[in-house]
């Protein structure tokens, strides 16, 4: 999916983009670059994910939908992605991590095009993860809970209804340490 609003190496080789960000012109955005007139909001950080994976069945997840989001200044190393389980796709970024996610027609908005997780299950995505919950991950989680539309007990709601999910039992105790409920 590509922005008229972003700038890739696509336009512009990456030497002349890096010298238009040292000139005051374009700031880095994910892997894209923008105009410094451009606000910073989550479609634009979207339509970066998008151009960076490069497949529009992609659906930002984890910290990279939490970086879309607002909840982290600079999006992760590896795009965090996730697919229906049906879906077979390739991607632009050799370092993009791409799951098979049960993806609820509720877990998903569209911005500008590009698919990402809800705050909510973004939130969830994050207490489920395999690859650790450390600080960082505990910071975000943080984040979208006290500045973004997320609740601790849309969270409680969401996490109990996780059931058999793998990792359901996992996301239902990080949560408990994050907001001090039962253990």
């Amino acid at each position: 999916m590509r922005s008229s609003r972003l700038v890739t190496t696509d336009d512009w080789p990456a030497s002349e983009l890096r010298a238009a960000v040292l000139a005051g012109d374009l700031v880095v955005v994910g892997d894209c670059w923008a105009s410094v007139a451009e606000p910073q909001d989550p479609a634009l950080r979207a339509a970066s994910f998008a151009w960076s994976v490069g497949d529009d069945r992609l659906v930002a997840a984890g910290r990279s939908a939490a970086w879309v989001w607002g909840a982290c200044s600079r999006p992760p190393v590896h795009h965090d992605a996730a697919v229906p389980a049906d879906h077979r796709v390739r991607c632009r970024g050799a370092g993009t991590r791409v799951r098979e996610l049960a993806i609820g027609v509720d877990d998903v908005v569209e911005l500008g095009g590009v698919r990402v997780l809800t705050p909510l299950a973004a939130v969830v995505d994050l207490l489920r993860s395999r690859d650790g919950f450390g600080v960082a991950e505990d910071r975000v989680v943080r984040d979208l809970m006290t500045t973004g539309p997320v609740a601790a007990e849309d969270v409680r709601r969401a996490v109990a209804a996780l059931h058999q999910v793998p990792m359901a039992r996992q996301a239902e105790r990080r949560f408990n340490d994050l907001v001090g409920g039962p253990s």
